[in-house]
């Protein structure tokens, strides 16, 4: 049993969580306009300030590991972007293109699968404005689309531990290996990817119906290299989503590199483009076979950078360091609120009614799931309650502290769909489009919504019963 803390550590404690929430969720109050990653750093000194956590407990509850992922991950994000991967991303929405439903379901499988493993951030960054010029060339509406991308990179995200920021926290907490987290969660992720998709294809059946013969010419275009590839700068990123990473680096990949003097410059950047790829495949099998997934991304980021052969500034210079540094407050935040003993007492009263080995049980527990990453959002969420829920799991069996982990993930991603304040990605979408140069478009809170809710609960529903049948 959680045991509450003293009368003024709880209401402090809570104060300082609750500065947190605010400005996490509204970054732009009146009262206070500064941003979510002030917000977090914010909220992390009235912890220590208000001795809620000593200096040296605030320094302790930052997760390295996750931040070091992080980090290498962005670093990654940069050079494959130098490399055309996003480019061919996009390249592949247009190919051959057999009219809006068609181009609405590749917008969904496309956007899934790269989310799961290039983040759902990135994803959303670089796609958004592709996606909207693909729908002015034909003449169809833009909110289908941008609904099918946000929902489309929420939900494949949530497949892999580097899908999301919420499951970078699970992994490492619960130590689950790579291929048991992906195969865990994956039949879900395919079977709400496909509900997702025939939602949006019924809500919008007659919008998507009608398409303009300059598609054709688009397609032409995109294989000819002629296709608008405009991408937002890193700082226009970070203003829409408040402290995501873009992954964005307009510099192609240097070729100044001795070993290379006797070859073509076009051999000398097929060399460097492939390297790229390679070393992340690489990458990939390494988080497979189980290998430490921060220092396989940090050792992986590392390669790119020596065989780049230059100087790695401009690259180091596309990191989102604002997000590193929310995560660091916010982890201060939770641990403070944690000391407190409010969320623990809450889950006792909550954890006889949401045992993982009960269909009542679960269904109770997502909806707490649910509510809670839609109010403090998922990282907060999953940081709050995954000891918990774990904890409560290891007095059943083993297998259902690993399932109580992936139902985690599962719902705690999905439902970011709900709402546009549900997930970042939703926001970075929004901003893109609004600012979009072409075919721009303001999808409004209550646009988004009259989607979110009866997908979010759909694919959330369908997804919980396959969550972990898969068992390696």
């Amino acid at each position: 049993m959680a045991q509450l803390a003293s009368v003024s550590k709880v209401v402090l404690g809570s104060l300082g969580f609750c500065v947190f929430w605010v400005l996490a969720v509204f970054p732009s109050v009146p009262f206070m306009p500064i941003g979510r990653t002030a917000g977090a750093l914010l909220s992390a000194v009235l912890m220590i300030v208000f001795h809620v956590i000593s200096p040296d407990e605030a320094y302790a509850s930052v997760d390295l590991p996750i931040l070091g992922l992080l980090f290498a991950t962005m670093v990654v994000g940069s050079y494959l972007k130098s490399a055309g991967m996003f480019k061919h991303l996009g390249t592949l929405l247009a190919w051959k293109s057999q009219g809006g439903r068609d181009l609405l379901c590749r917008v969904c499988v496309v956007t899934a699968l790269a989310s799961a493993l290039f983040t759902n951030d990135t994803c959303c960054v670089v796609l958004t404005e592709f996606v909207l010029e693909l729908a002015a060339e034909r003449n169809l509406p833009a909110k289908p689309f941008l609904l099918a991308l946000a929902s489309s990179a929420n939900i494949g995200s949530s497949a892999t531990p580097i899908g999301n920021p919420q499951n970078l926290v699970i992994a490492f907490n619960s130590k689950i290996p790579f291929p048991k987290f992906l195969l865990g969660i994956l039949p879900a992720m395919l079977a709400g990817m496909a509900v997702n998709m025939v939602m949006l294809l019924c809500m919008y059946w007659k919008d998507l119906a009608e398409s303009s013969p300059d598609g054709k010419q688009m397609e032409a275009a995109i294989e000819e290299g002629r296709a608008p590839s405009k991408t937002p700068s890193p700082a226009k990123s970070n203003v829409a989503a408040g402290y995501l990473s873009p992954l964005m680096a307009e510099d192609t990949i240097s070729t100044k590199h001795p070993w290379f003097m006797q070859c073509t410059e076009q051999r000398r950047k097929l060399f460097l483009k492939s390297f790229a790829y390679i070393v992340t495949v690489g990458m990939v099998i390494a988080y497979m076979v189980g290998l430490n997934m921060s220092w396989t991304a940090i050792t992986t980021a590392i390669a790119l950078v020596v065989v780049d052969f230059r100087d790695a500034e401009p690259c180091l210079d596309t990191v989102s360091y604002s997000l590193l540094v929310f995560f660091s407050g916010m982890f201060i935040t939770v641990s403070g609120f944690n000391k407190t003993g409010l969320p623990g007492a809450i889950w006792d009263f909550m954890a006889p009614y949401s045992k993982v080995n009960s269909v009542g049980g679960i269904s109770v527990l997502s909806i707490i799931i649910l509510l809670l990453s839609n109010l403090a959002s998922n990282v907060p969420t999953v940081l709050l309650m995954g000891g918990e829920v774990a904890s409560a799991a290891a007095l059943i069996s083993p297998a259902a502290v690993t399932r109580s982990w992936l139902l985690l993930a599962w719902v705690s991603t999905v439902a970011g769909n709900l709402s546009l304040l549900g997930s970042a990605a939703n926001l970075i979408v929004c901003e893109q489009a609004r600012r979009a140069p072409r075919n721009a478009y303001d999808l409004t809170f209550w646009n988004h919504i009259v989607f979110g809710v009866p997908s979010t609960l759909i694919v959330t529903a369908i997804g919980i019963p396959l969550i972990g049948k898969i068992n390696i």
